[in-house]
Formats: C-alpha cells, structure tokens, sequence
C-alpha cells in the first residue's frame, strides 16, 4: 500500500502524520522528496534518472500493493 500527499512545511519544521484506519498496525517506511519551489520541470533524461535510482523502492511499493490485493481477493473468498 502507497500513500502519497504532499503537505506544507511549517516553520518549526514538524509533521505530524495521520494514518488511515485500513493501514495496518506494524513497521512502515516514510519517504521524504522535497519539492523544489519557482523550479523548471525535469527533463524527460532527468526523470529517468530519478525512477532508475529509486527502481528498487518502486518495485517494492508495487509488490506491497499486490500483496494487499492478493489478501483482499484471498477474503473474498472465504
């Protein structure tokens, strides 16, 4: 499962996180990607660069949500 929302820093630099309900208790990993502000997009090179770095995470996301649907569909049939 994959949670992205992007969020205001304030000036004493604290987040405070709400998780939803449906997430389940245990470890999770928080990744945190500052967003350049008055910067130009990246190029299409630039963008390459940036998933091939983090290829190893993406793909871990990816396994995580299926694992989660693969759980779902498990209930259903029950």
């Amino acid at each position: 499962m994959s949670i992205t929302q992007t969020v205001e820093i304030p000036a004493n630099h604290r987040l405070t996180i709400d998780v939803p309900p449906e997430v389940p208790a245990g470890q999770a990993k928080i990744y945190f990607f500052p967003v350049s502000v008055g910067k130009e997009k990246m190029s299409e090179a630039q963008e390459i660069e940036l998933i091939n770095r983090n290829a190893e995470r993406l793909n871990a996301e990816a396994m995580d949500v299926l694992s989660y649907q693969n759980m779902y569909l498990d209930l259903l049939d029950l």
